[in-house]
């Protein structure tokens, strides 16, 4: 599981694809107090942030549309509670875009 914190705009289709997923599986763990991945890291960072994680969602939806892609899966926004920014990380900014540019993909470095 991993929700990037980097800018959108610089995710490849398969990574801002996969991190809208991710979101999603998040999302759904947290609000409906599901079992599986609810002690892993990434979702343990996000657990009374759901706002930021809705915030997070709609900057890569709106990533997607820009690149074509249809949305059809909204985020209860009623369930958006918390704090509304992120500051807790897994890895630093400087080593989320490491990883990424070593990835064999097209992200934007």
């Amino acid at each position: 599981m991993r929700i990037w914190d980097i800018n959108p705009n610089v995710l490849c289709r398969q990574h801002l694809l996969g991190e809208h997923r991710e979101i999603h599986a998040i999302w759904s763990i947290i609000t409906q107090n599901k079992k599986g991945y609810a002690n892993h890291p990434e979702t343990k960072r996000w657990k009374g942030k759901l706002k930021a994680l809705y915030n997070r969602h709609e900057e890569i939806v709106k990533e997607m549309k820009k690149r074509g892609f249809i949305h059809n899966s909204p985020l209860e926004k009623k369930l958006a509670i918390g704090k509304d920014k992120q500051n807790v990380y897994i890895a630093t900014i400087e080593d989320q875009m490491n990883i990424l540019n070593n990835k064999n993909c097209k992200c934007k470095f």
